[in-house]
Formats: structure tokens, C-alpha cells, sequence
């Protein structure tokens, strides 16, 4: 069924439904979706382990960025 075909059609079910129950069709626009909001990942317990090395790691690189800076003075 093409969409003038379901065009045609539901105008033919309107116009019956106001011959034979004397009722009137009111149609209505689409209401638009909700918007969604952005998708977050709760962070389980390896993401929390994975943040603190990476925390340690870079703890590490600026005392090896420090102490050479000390050393070079």
C-alpha cells in the first residue's frame, strides 16, 4: 500500500464515519519525540582502577620532571 493509497483510504474512513455516526474527525500533527539526553557509562570498579594508575603514572612522570629540574639547577 502506497501512501496515497493510505491517504485515500483513511479519507474514505473519515467521511464514512461522518455520514454514518454524524460525528466530526479531528486530526492532530505528530508530536515530536522527547529529546534523549546523552548516554553515560557508570564507571565500574576496573574504570575506577584504571583512573588511579593512570593518576599514579602521571604522579610519577611530574616527580621525574621535578627532580630533574632540581638536578639541572
Amino acid at each position: 500500500m502506497t501512501k496515497d493509497e493510505l491517504r485515500a483510504e483513511l479519507e474514505r474512513q473519515a467521511q464514512r464515519y461522518k455520514e454514518v455516526y454524524g460525528g466530526e474527525v479531528v486530526t492532530y500533527a505528530a508530536q515530536p519525540d522527547p529529546e534523549r539526553k546523552p548516554w553515560r557509562k557508570r564507571s565500574n570498579f576496573l574504570d575506577q582502577a584504571f583512573e588511579r594508575e593512570l593518576e599514579k603514572i602521571e604522579k610519577e612522570r611530574q616527580a621525574r620532571v621535578d627532580s630533574a629540574k632540581d638536578t639541572d639547577l
